[in-house]
């Protein structure tokens, strides 16, 4: 099954140039997994719950694309700003969170631009006290 991914979770995007960390907005009741808030599939909206990678170098970018037209060919990164459209996948297929499937860190979301955003590190801490 995988770690749940919490708040806080290391994102990579394949076009960005730095990493990120995923931003959980609970819709209902928050489901805490060892501290932080758990995330869920539908935690997927740009800037809200994934933030910008740095710099975007993807050719599909009209705005990468339109940079590296005018650098002669050269390609020309220009900041990210994520263009997710479809929640992540696949989930959790046995852990709901107010009726939503559970991230895990085996899911992926896709960018528009190409881009596939995985989790490098969920979030998920246990903590043992003595």
């Amino acid at each position: 099954m995988g770690q749940l991914v919490c708040t806080g979770a290391s994102l990579l995007c394949t076009f960005g140039v730095a990493p990120s960390n995923l931003i959980a907005v609970p819709k209902g009741a928050p489901v805490m997994a060892g501290g932080p808030s758990a995330a869920t599939i539908m935690d997927n909206i740009p800037i809200v719950n994934i933030p910008p990678f740095g710099m975007c170098t993807s050719p599909a970018n009209p705005e990468v694309a339109a940079a590296t037209a005018a650098a002669l060919g050269v390609p020309t990164p220009m900041p990210c700003v994520p263009a997710t459209v479809a929640p992540w996948v696949p989930g959790s297929p046995t852990v709901l969170i107010n009726n939503v499937p559970a991230l895990n860190n085996t899911s992926q979301c896709l960018c528009m631009w190409g881009g596939v955003i995985t989790v490098t590190y969920p979030g998920e801490v246990t903590v043992e006290v003595p």
